[in-house]
């Protein structure tokens, strides 16, 4: 009784081996019980002798003697060339990487311009409000400056206007301006309470 070699065909994955080749064997099978396909794949390490082989080719390989640790086929034939590209990955997406990475760099530039335009402007509006309060207060100092050369009291309320007096002034101020009042208000409140008037 002669034994009879095992053939099997599948698809090269891999060539990059001397004399070697990956074969992908593809199976379905339907589950006994559920009934639903599965497919499993399967690898095996074939020898190629004479390098013949390109990715995508359908082959039929042999079983054979243990050639090395995980090679024990061989390639019987080539039913059919493959159609895969000679192209690198890399060559394939080169000019739209190249127009991503351009339109990327032209929205950060325009993004970096964005904030630099709204920090000049917040900037601007900083030292305008600087100066304008540095005015007020100038122009609240020269209308209490007029008015002690006129000898008259500068008002409560424009003095809790003007934003550069400090408080401790305008406390005093008001404690000038009514000190009759103030008597009877701490005569009503309690000591423990403070009064604002």
């Amino acid at each position: 009784m002669g034994s009879q070699e095992k053939l099997q065909t599948g698809t090269v994955v891999s060539t990059k081996m001397d004399k070697t080749v990956v074969v992908r064997i593809d199976r379905s099978k339907r589950h006994r019980l559920y009934g639903k396909t599965l497919h499993t794949t399967r690898r095996y390490k074939a020898h190629d002798e004479k390098n013949e082989c390109n990715l995508g080719d359908v082959v039929k390989i042999s079983e054979t003697r243990p050639l090395s640790r995980e090679k024990r086929w061989r390639v019987v034939e080539i039913v059919t060339r493959g159609d895969v590209a000679e192209l690198a990955p890399t060559d394939v997406g080169s000019t739209l990487i190249t127009e991503i990475s351009t339109a990327q760099a032209a929205a950060a530039a325009d993004t970096a311009a964005r904030e630099r335009a709204e920090s000049t402007a917040r900037a601007a509006d900083t030292a305008a409000r600087a100066e304008a309060a540095a005015a007020t207060a100038a122009s609240g100092a020269a209308d209490d400056e007029a008015a002690a050369a006129a000898g008259e009291q500068p008002d409560a309320a424009e003095m809790a206007v003007d934003e550069a007096a400090p408080e401790a002034a305008v406390m005093s101020t008001e404690a000038d301006a009514a000190p009759a009042e103030t008597a009877t208000d701490d005569a009503a409140t309690p000591p423990d309470e403070e009064t604002t008037s």
